[in-house]
């Protein structure tokens, strides 16, 4: 492939399991034949690259389509909650920007509110105190959130899907034909993990694209109330990187959910 149809992003400081991580999540994906996922064509320690997506603009039936798509590799499964790609080189895997990812755990949860408790609240909500990013009664509700979580509150009968992990608008580019994804943080989840995280920052046309999912796949009866649940991790996450005003924002949803 020529190199002007290759897009191609590295960092000297990324830690050395990074680029092959997110090749090995990127390949999963696509593996499940349901949205598109740019093609890897190269990684080592330092660098990915990966096709080069032409820039389109986003519309209602690209939109739609990527919604049905999306349930479709949802769909193709994991074989738990928290389950790894199959060709990811480490123990964990990443989330956040190249130059400074936080690690995301992997592990073999069999029930998700186990799972988003012990591996996606509790560790991101511990570096947010670390980082002064929330204050400690916010810190005690989302903690409440998470004994109702690892209590089986929230459970529902849905199987662990093949997420993409990190979905917010950013890593879903509009090329001329279709949405395409990139970046993800893959991994065994739930699929509101990866529909509430489009919503964190506005993905485009949303409404359509939650229409689409639910043509080719059903969701809980309350999976609209539920989103904000979701969303929790996301915004640990980012109070970590970014600052307090995501941790407030964080504990102002848990408190929907004690």
């Amino acid at each position: 492939m020529p190199e002007s149809d290759t897009f191609r992003k590295s960092d000297q400081n990324a830690p050395p399991a990074l680029f092959a991580t997110e090749a090995a999540g990127l390949e999963w994906l696509a593996a499940a034949q349901g949205a598109r996922v740019a093609r890897v064509i190269a990684h080592n320690a330092t660098s990915l690259e990966i096709e080069r997506i032409t820039s389109g603009n986003a519309d209602r039936a690209k939109a739609s389509a990527f919604g049905t798509a999306l349930a479709a590799t949802h769909a193709a499964g994991a074989p738990n909650f928290g389950a790894k790609p199959p060709h990811a080189p480490g123990p964990h895997g990443f989330i956040g920007p190249t130059g400074s990812p936080l690690p995301m755990a992997y592990g073999e949860w069999s029930c998700w509110g186990d799972f988003f408790a012990e591996a996606r609240l509790l560790p991101y909500l511990r570096m947010a105190r670390d980082h002064g990013s929330i204050t400690a009664a916010d810190s005690q509700t989302i903690e409440r959130v998470a004994a109702r979580l690892t209590a089986g509150d929230f459970n529902d009968d849905l199987t662990p899907a093949r997420i993409h992990g990190d979905l917010w608008s950013g890593n879903l580019l509009w090329s001329r034909d279709e949405a395409v994804l990139i970046d993800p943080a893959a991994h065994g989840g739930h699929p509101l993990d990866d529909l509430a995280m489009l919503g964190v920052f506005s993905a485009p046309f949303i409404e359509d694209i939650y229409t689409g999912y639910e043509q080719h796949r059903a969701l809980p009866d309350e999976w609209r109330q539920r989103l904000p649940l979701h969303q929790l991790y996301p915004l640990l996450v980012h109070a970590v990187l970014f600052g307090d005003s995501y941790g407030t924002a964080a504990a102002r949803i848990a408190r929907r959910f004690i």
